[in-house]
């Protein structure tokens, strides 16, 4: 399986006609990056450092800068994954064998530099509100059924080569005093199951994301131990995964479908990359 192919040019101009008609609204997507945030236990955690301070050098004119130095796994915070993040029984997408390719420490195909910027129609299924909560139970498993409620519901049906962003509402939980609460490992985390993987595949998507650490469902007390989403999505049928997305505010304007707007950086044979995505809306929602 190769990557989903792009968006013929009259669809692009359709939908950038149709998004800057009366005074579009932009929601921000990402979330801020911050020491201490709560993030996947199997990534290098993000720190930031000032090791240049304003006073330590200072110019004849009394000019001074500050400058940064920032870690992070690739996979920290809002982040996109690429297709040689997950293998399974040892290949990668398209039948790549994960050992050779990832020699020398750096992954030779598929790496993050790979991911083309997206500029895509973007739909908002909000799983909450279909359910008739303010968010899906700890632990609870997104179906095709969820999938299609929220298409009927809120009017706006997937399409061949558009971005999927699954809502489930716990996204709330990642300005918790404890990240724990956020990450889920004990309670467990809602999430798209293997079914509601293959129904996104199907469809033709070219992207998917979501508002939790792992976009795919975790049992309770399970944490990352089986991720059958990200196989069917990253290894069998080339769907990028957007994970630990803010969907709040695009929920409670009410915006479906949306430009969704995202550019990777070009990080040479990474397995992810950090992104700060964009849902420009029509009208600014409602």
């Amino acid at each position: 399986m190769t990557p989903r192919t792009e968006l013929g040019p009259s669809a692009v101009s359709t939908w950038l006609a149709a998004v800057l008609d009366g005074a579009p609204a932009v929601f921000d997507l990402g979330r801020p990056l911050y020491r201490g945030m709560p993030q996947s236990p199997n990534h290098p955690p993000y720190w930031h450092t000032l090791p240049r301070r304003h006073g330590d050098a200072v110019r004849a004119d009394g000019g001074s800068a500050a400058a940064d130095h920032i870690s992070l796994g690739t996979h920290v915070g809002t982040h996109i994954d690429a297709f040689s993040h997950v293998s399974h029984e040892g290949r990668l997408l398209g039948g790549v064998d994960a050992q050779e390719t990832q020699r020398g420490g750096s992954m030779r195909e598929l790496g993050a530099e790979t991911i083309e910027p997206m500029f895509r129609r973007g739909v908002l299924f909000d799983v909450p509100a279909v359910l008739g909560a303010d968010c899906c139970d700890p632990g609870y498993e997104i179906t095709p059924d969820d999938l299609e409620r929220c298409e009927r519901r809120h009017g706006a049906r997937l399409g061949a080569g558009e971005v999927a962003l699954i809502r489930s509402g716990w996204g709330a939980r990642f300005d918790s005093p404890d990240p724990r609460d956020f990450i889920g490992h004990d309670s467990g985390v809602p999430g798209v199951g293997e079914a509601g993987a293959r129904w996104l595949a199907d469809r033709g998507a070219h992207a998917v994301g979501a508002d939790t650490i792992a976009f795919e469902c975790l049992p309770p007390g399970r944490g990352h131990a089986l991720l059958p989403a990200h196989r069917v999505l990253l290894v069998e049928s080339g769907v990028h995964i957007i994970e630990t997305m803010d969907l709040e505010g695009l929920a409670a304007a009410g915006a479906h479908e949306f430009l969704f707007v995202l550019a990777p950086l070009k990080l040479v044979g990474a397995t992810g990359s950090p992104v700060r995505p964009l849902a420009v809306v029509a009208g600014g929602g409602r």
